[in-house]
């Protein structure tokens, strides 16, 4: 089958709502993110799942975006909710234009039978190896069958999937096996992400687990192809600019928002660890914070690209003899397609 590479630029009519309604899991795995001391420990009930649902639908003077904008309900585990077919559905009457929900494949509260297909686009199941022994060491022992048994049931039923692989030296020379398991799975949406150096990897120290220039590109972009190959669609964040590409900040350009159980709305996903976030909502209110915020390091210039990799995250920067980055870090938003073609 043949294939389509392209870059998706940042789209500024188009709005990207990552919704937190909880930081409680089942699961312990070694890379979450998830910050409970800067993110909360609340459950967002029903009539706040609302309320807080109708901020970014709506033509926000704060968001400034038309109705155009796109929700991914995360935790935590969004499944252990059991407010969350409620925040589906009303998701769905306000006219999202597209609603997923991003879970460990334990599907608590008996989720399958409480949605339909109708109700949401996409199941997103998050899965680091293609066999036990490489997901298990990450994410604990036993989710491997629970997850692919969750993936098949879902897809049994009609839901949509996709399937979500987080790179890290721990698993990236996996990474080659997993388009035979999304073939053998059904799976035709494969999300590649990078491993972040924050929550529990920088608690733990373990910041030796990101990629590098020459790990990242001898592995993924390969690995996109021969997915794409079996009819799965394939995206994966670009991290690496060559010379002649231009850095643009999504911050600037684009308007994604973070949202997390205590109120904080980041624009940053790197910068998640600190109370640097852009904006909060406050009795039932988003409002902008003053400074000195995620937002007013956006337009700084650097060699490096990113300001914020360089400096929370600068593990993946190499430099040459003269201390010049060999390349830029692009905006962690902006993603690679391999499409097949027909």
């Amino acid at each position: 089958m043949k294939i389509k590479r392209r870059t998706v630029q940042f789209q500024p009519n188009t709005r990207n709502f990552f919704f937190h309604i909880l930081t409680q899991c089942n699961l312990h795995c070694r890379h979450c993110y998830i910050n409970p001391e800067q993110h909360g420990r609340q459950i967002l009930d029903e009539r706040t799942l609302a309320k807080w649902l109708a901020i970014f639908a709506d033509n926000h003077q704060i968001t400034k975006s038309p109705n155009n904008t796109n929700v991914i309900f995360l935790g935590g585990e969004p499944t252990l909710s059991p407010a969350l077919p409620h925040g589906i559905k009303e998701a769905r009457r306000l006219g999202y234009a597209s609603i997923t929900v991003d879970t460990n494949g334990y599907l608590f509260n008996d989720i399958l039978d409480r949605v339909s297909p109708e109700d949401l686009d996409y199941f997103s199941f998050s899965l680091d190896g293609s066999h036990p022994e490489v997901n298990d060491f990450i994410r604990g022992e036993g989710v491997f069958d629970i997850c692919t048994s969750g993936i098949r049931r879902a897809l049994d039923k009609g839901f949509g999937v996709s399937l979500i692989f987080t790179a890290s030296r721990m698993n990236i020379n996996d990474l080659v096996n997993m388009p035979p398991l999304l073939t053998d799975l059904g799976v035709n949406r494969f999300f590649i992400q990078v491993i972040g150096i924050r929550g529990k990897s920088v608690r733990k120290g373990e910041t030796s687990l990101q990629l590098n220039r020459e790990e990242w590109e001898a592995v993924v972009p390969d690995v996109a192809g021969k997915a794409a190959e079996k009819g799965v669609h394939v995206t994966y964040p670009k991290v690496f600019l060559k010379p002649d590409e231009t850095f643009a900040c999504a911050g600037l350009v684009a308007d994604n928002y973070f949202v997390f159980p205590n109120g904080r709305v980041y624009t940053c996903p790197l910068c998640e660890d600190y109370p640097i976030h852009s904006m909060e909502i406050v009795d039932g209110v988003l409002k902008e914070r003053p400074p000195i915020r995620e937002c007013d390091l956006f337009s700084l210039q650097i060699p490096e690209g990113c300001v914020l990799n360089k400096i929370l995250h600068p593990g993946n920067i190499s430099y040459d003899s003269d201390n010049r980055p060999v390349s830029r870090i692009a905006c962690c938003m902006l993603k690679e397609e391999v499409l097949p073609v027909n």
